[in-house]
């Protein structure tokens, strides 16, 4: 059997990290078995849907690398199709007009819940005569549900899943006004782009019972299933935004990797042995829904960070040199983007995020004189711009301006005033830096160069404490 997924998020609003996995565990599930992969966006509801939400999954999911197959389908464009459908299902017997008002809906409701039954509606019209329908009612049209006996729906996650038939209720196919409602247009989409398997969260579960009783009245032959967990909060709660359930353009915007993004998603449900960093080809290799568990996922953006945080390692230089000037408020110069290139090595071993990347880089791209922060203006006392000025001249003289030197040569220079690097050091960060946190101080001073250097060490030398 060729194998044919999709992803079909309503355009709603951004794509949400949890509708980023669902796409990335069935892009996964194709691409291992050689299949297609399809996008659908269920654009119904024309009310809340917008160009601009469907653009947003469109980038998300290319950001992602999750590229489609084909043309992405519109279901709106569709009700033609599910109208279609439904005049065989009623020329068949299998659905019918039903004209009940809302005040008699409400009313069975009321009756039903009462007597604590699940299926709400009575089927009033279910063998009533048309003729009697009442006159002005525009008719919805519902599906003659089984009455007696189960659908099984065979989930490659969950197992079998039962439900008794006589809770299932004579769902709405049709609304008054003719446009399908989501349980119709799913199964029609789903039978006509040929989608061999339904791959989504199980917060669908219930609804898959449902679809198979159209499937069943059609006489089409259904997909398989495979309803994944949910990902929740560290305190095992629904995911909301208070946890990280962001969508994946603010996750971008922070300054995640889109392969830290989809390697932990990945994680999230699905494992392999105890392999925590999987390449994409490896995931490619070794996805299947056999290894997808049935318990909910919990979200930890410390994880997450520290996943980034390797990414960033491993992640070419001129790449994040991109990513890290694109983040930055303000262009920067040549020989500032120049100087930011050659610091890049160093300041990616100690970031997690592009957004800590920029921030580590800021004395890469200041101008002089600097203007230290608090923190370091308290460094700079007077004794330390005492400091300061008698280390600057001997930096002068150095021969060579490699970390290994400066090293040296700073080292000596607080031995024989027989004083803790440390009292030197600092200063000499806050005066490079405008900071008391920075990098190593001698690839500071290098990545800096020689004039930089000497500058910024002159400047706060020469200072008066405000």
């Amino acid at each position: 059997m060729s194998v044919v997924t999709r992803f079909a998020p309503s355009p709603t609003g951004f794509l949400h990290i949890g509708g980023a996995r669902t796409a990335l565990f069935n892009w996964l599930f194709t691409k291992h078995h050689g299949g297609r992969f399809l996008l659908r966006i269920e654009d119904t509801d024309r009310a809340r849907s917008t160009p601009e939400a469907v653009e947003a999954i469109h980038d998300g999911l290319r950001w992602l690398g999750l590229d489609w197959d084909g043309e992405a389908v519109s279901q709106a464009s569709r009700q033609a199709r599910h109208q279609e459908v439904v005049r065989q299902l009623l020329d068949a017997g299998q659905a019918y007009y039903c004209y009940a008002t809302a005040e008699e809906l409400e009313a069975m409701r009321q009756h039903a819940r009462a007597e604590g039954r699940s299926r709400l509606y009575d089927g009033l019209w279910r063998d009533r005569d048309p003729a009697a329908a009442p006159a002005g009612v525009k008719p919805v049209v519902r599906i003659k549900a089984p009455l007696h006996g189960e659908t099984v729906v065979h989930d490659l996650v969950q197992g079998d899943v039962v439900t008794r038939n006589e809770q299932l209720d004579d769902m709405v196919l049709l609304r008054g006004d003719g446009s399908p409602t989501y349980m119709l247009a799913v199964v029609v989409d789903d039978h006509d782009m040929e989608i061999s398997h339904v791959i989504r969260g199980d917060d669908h579960l219930t609804n898959a019972g449902r679809q198979l009783m159209i499937y069943n009245a059609l006489g089409w032959p259904p997909p398989a299933f495979a309803h994944i967990p949910l990902i929740h909060g560290p305190d095992g709660a629904k995911l909301s935004k208070r946890h990280g359930a962001l969508s994946v353009q603010d996750y971008r915007a922070m300054g995640f990797l889109p392969e830290a993004i989809c390697n932990y998603l990945l994680r999230l449900g699905w494992s392999h042995g105890d392999a925590e960093i999987i390449s994409r080809e490896r995931a490619i290799g070794w996805f299947d829904l056999d290894a997808v568990g049935k318990s909910a996922a919990r979200f930890d953006f410390a994880k997450l960070e520290n996943l980034n945080g390797h990414y960033m390692r491993e992640a070419d230089d001129e790449r994040l040199l991109r990513l890290t000037v694109a983040a930055l408020a303000t262009p920067p110069a040549d020989a500032e983007r120049s100087r930011l290139a050659v610091a890049m090595p160093l300041l990616k071993a100690r970031a997690k995020t592009i957004r800590e990347l920029a921030d580590a880089a800021a004395f890469c791209l200041v101008r002089r004189p600097l203007v230290p922060d608090d923190k370091a203006k308290a460094i700079l006392s007077d004794e330390a711009r005492r400091l300061l000025g008698g280390l600057q001249p001997q930096l002068a003289g150095l021969a060579e301006w490699t970390p290994e030197v400066l090293e040296a040569t700073i080292k000596a220079f607080a031995g024989a005033r027989g004083i803790k690097l440390g009292q030197v050091a600092q200063p000499l960060r806050a005066a490079l830096t405008g900071r008391s946190a920075s990098p190593g101080i001698y690839e500071v001073l290098a990545v800096l160069g020689r004039d930089e250097s000497l500058a910024r060490i002159g400047d706060q030398a020469t200072a008066r404490l405000q």
